[in-house]
């Protein structure tokens, strides 16, 4: 019964992690800034704790990255507009 338990806790963290990605989609697809990437502040810590729950790194790691995907992005960016 545990085990089933973690595995929903998982599924759910994955499932918020695909849903920040898929909102930065419109982002990249129309290459217009629109904001439904804020979303991504409250969806990845909820992915985070459901993944510390589920206990899956990976979860937690992919939840993190997405929900500090906006300073990544500035960072690299700002990165390629320095060099080119």
């Amino acid at each position: 019964m545990e085990h089933v338990l973690k595995q929903k806790w998982i599924i759910l963290s994955m499932i918020s992690f695909i849903i920040s990605l898929i909102l930065w989609l419109p982002n990249f697809i129309y290459e217009y800034g629109y904001g439904y990437w804020l979303w991504t502040f409250l969806i990845g810590p909820i992915g985070i704790v459901l993944g510390y729950i589920g206990r899956s790194k990976l979860a937690v790691v992919l939840n993190i990255l997405i929900t500090f995907s906006f300073f990544i992005f500035m960072f690299i960016g700002f990165l390629w507009e320095s060099i080119y």
